[in-house]
């Protein structure tokens, strides 16, 4: 079976899983529940194989919890991983017995508290603190009874348990976060709006990375803003080598169901609780992480056309990230509220990649004055046009905005027109590998191509009040049948003189019975 062919097959058997065990929960809520056995899975697989250290004689999952070296161990090993699970604590233990424990669902909620309270007084501890709040194991959404609870959560954990991912030391981080991305991104295209928010398709998230990184040999950090369940963050580390972020995977997010999605993600991909900070609060009006910026990368996906406080509040006005622009985003409309943020988080040879809605490049009032500050002071680099229907819960066509501080020697913007690069897949569009190629040659190679891209000066821009949409300045293809005249005029000479010959034999067979 070839790796693709594995990939399929266990897409399919935790699909089924999620569908099979959920019963009369609502998919969006109950995939809690496969994502957190999935996450307690992995993370008992991976202290245990920290704990043997490779050495085939020790099976730490049948060491006792009393054993005097776990007490010698634990300190040490809380530093470095972050915290300690006992072996009666891991998930191959007591999915064994889940079967037959009365308790499961008091037992595992108290398993999940024990491994999070090991980080107190840690350095991990707000990394690890409230990991599995979101895996609620007393919901009367599992049943009314204990009984039933205990009974879909033991269906829970033996999928999840019977689920292949071969020798943890091998391939295990890649086959658990594959896993992972496909059941959000599932749940995220079964939930509509409510949940597709939150999820930036991995084709999408990919040149988005691409983007924010290119030409870089090495970033200090990367950064998103917004960053729903961490998908934009782990393709960043997915194109490039980790050591190339040098100081790790930094991030907001406001929904506290999705801010533990992405610290449980870092984990899924390896990548240890001292190379991520992913913060939970409002980006725009409790702004995290100042103490850690500037950052040579940022990707986002925020929000499209959210409400905010923005002019409201006296205050904002004179905010860092604002100020410099003059205006503030409109109220109904915090687009550009959150571009501003990134441009402020941003270093002076930074480039950030963000999704945008397309009418933000083209209304007045508010949005042309921060639109003109950007250009006056020459950080807009590109404007990418996509597809439409690339995104879960939106059919909109929208657009990618390239930031770049070190765009100096060039005042000119790049509008890409790439709406025609995209691939037909069930509900939704996708971009192939060959589409992102594309779009990143045209990217780099910063050239007018017809009916693709177009180079602007400065001047032209200001001219024309400041528009940024693409359509402004790429000429769209002309589709339409192309007729020779000449051609034409021949075929209706034709066409009359047999209207003609028509006519005659008309009259005479007239004639014929008249006579």
């Amino acid at each position: 079976m070839t790796n693709m062919q594995q990939r399929a097959e266990l897409h399919r058997r935790i699909w089924q899983i999620a569908n099979d065990v959920r019963g009369s929960v609502d998919g969006w809520d109950f995939k809690q529940y496969v994502l957190g056995a999935l996450f307690y899975r992995f993370i008992s697989e991976n202290f245990a194989d920290y704990i043997e250290a490779g050495d085939d004689s020790v099976d730490y999952a049948s060491f006792d919890d009393a054993n005097p070296i776990l007490d010698a161990i634990k300190d040490d090993t809380i530093k470095a991983k972050g915290f300690f699970i006992y072996p009666s604590q891991l998930f191959v233990n007591v999915a064994k017995t889940a079967h037959t424990n009365p308790d499961l669902n008091t037992d595992l909620a108290n398993i999940f508290m024990a491994i999070e309270s090991s980080a107190s007084g840690y350095a991990s501890e707000d990394d690890i603190k409230g990991l599995f709040a979101d895996f609620d194991t007393t919901s009367n959404r599992l049943g009314n009874t204990v009984a039933d609870k205990n009974k879909r959560l033991t269906a829970v954990l033996k999928g999840v348990a019977e689920l292949d991912f071969g020798d943890f030391s091998d391939n295990q981080i890649d086959l658990f976060g594959d896993a992972y991305e496909f059941l959000i991104s599932n749940y995220a295209a079964n939930a509509g709006k409510s949940g597709g928010e939150f999820f930036t398709p991995q084709h999408v998230s990919k040149l988005i990375a691409k983007l924010a990184l290119y030409g870089k040999n090495k970033v200090n950090k990367i950064y998103d803003p917004a960053c729903g369940s961490g998908s934009l963050l782990l393709q960043a580390k997915k194109q490039f080598d980790e050591h190339i972020i040098e100081e790790g995977f930094f991030g907001q997010e406001i929904n506290h169901t999705t801010y533990n999605l992405a610290r449980m993600n870092m984990f899924l991909h390896n990548i240890n609780y001292d190379k991520f900070h992913i913060e939970l609060g409002d980006t725009l009006l409790n702004p995290q992480l100042q103490n850690d910026k500037p950052f040579d990368a940022i990707v986002s996906n925020p929000p499209y056309s959210v409400k905010w406080i923005g002019s409201d509040d006296p205050v904002l006005i004179n905010d860092e990230r604002f100020a410099p622009a003059g205006v503030l985003a409109p109220k109904s409309k915090a687009d550009f509220a959150f571009i501003l943020h990134a441009l402020n988080y941003l270093s002076a040879k930074g480039r950030a990649a963000i999704v945008s809605f397309p009418g933000i490049f083209y209304r007045g009032g508010a949005e042309a004055k921060i639109r003109q500050y950007l250009v006056d002071n020459n950080y807009v680099e590109t404007v990418i046009a996509l597809a439409p229907n690339l995104f879960f819960g939106t059919s909109i066509a929208v657009n990618i905005l390239v930031l770049n501080k070190g765009k100096t020697n060039d005042n000119r913007v790049q509008f890409i027109d790439a709406s025609e690069l995209f691939k037909k897949e069930t509900n939704n569009n996708i971009l192939t590998d060959e589409h992102i190629d594309t779009i990143m040659t045209l990217f780099a190679d910063k050239v007018d191509v017809a009916h693709q891209v177009a180079m602007v000066d400065y001047d032209a821009i200001k001219a024309n009040d400041y528009n940024l949409a693409v359509s402004s300045y790429v000429e769209a293809k002309d589709t339409r049948e192309v007729i020779d005249i000449s051609v034409l005029n021949s075929e209706i000479k034709t066409t009359v003189a047999k209207i003609d010959t028509l006519r005659r034999q008309i009259d005479e067979i007239i004639e014929q019975i008249e006579a």
